[in-house]
């Protein structure tokens, strides 16, 4: 079974050079672990999802720009997320704020082609279908 998300979970991308830690805001009222558990909706770019670094995307219009300046070379420019949907897939039974919970094997999909993804749900105590 996958693991419940919670703030801190620590997430790459796979155009970013380093790894983000997650920040759940306690809205949901719902704690795991004595951290406020996540839900899908908890993509918010700056706030839930900071920056990963650095970004080597070419759809990334700054990294496009910054490539052609160095004559083809990629060149990558800061991280900033650009999520507009929710993680995906999300737990099927198990709800917070009746929004399904987030788990470990959810991904959120970048506007300029990056997939973040979990490498550690921020807890491991608590398990969610």
């Amino acid at each position: 079974m996958p693991e419940q998300v919670c703030m801190g979970a620590m997430m790459t991308c796979s155009f970013g050079v380093a790894p983000a830690s997650l920040v759940v805001l306690p809205a949901n009222k719902v704690m795991t672990s004595n951290m406020p558990a996540a839900n899908i909706m908890d993509n918010k770019p700056m706030v839930n999802i900071p920056t990963f670094g650095m970004c080597s995307s070419p759809s990334n219009p700054e990294v496009a720009a910054a490539t052609a300046a160095a004559l083809g070379v990629l060149t990558p420019m800061p991280c900033v997320p650009a999520t507009v949907a929710p993680w995906s897939p999300g737990a099927s039974k198990t709800m917070i704020a009746n929004m399904p919970a987030l788990d470990n094997s959810c991904t959120c999909n970048c506007m300029w082609g990056g997939v973040i993804s979990f490498s550690q749900p921020g807890q491991t105590q608590c398990q969610v279908s």
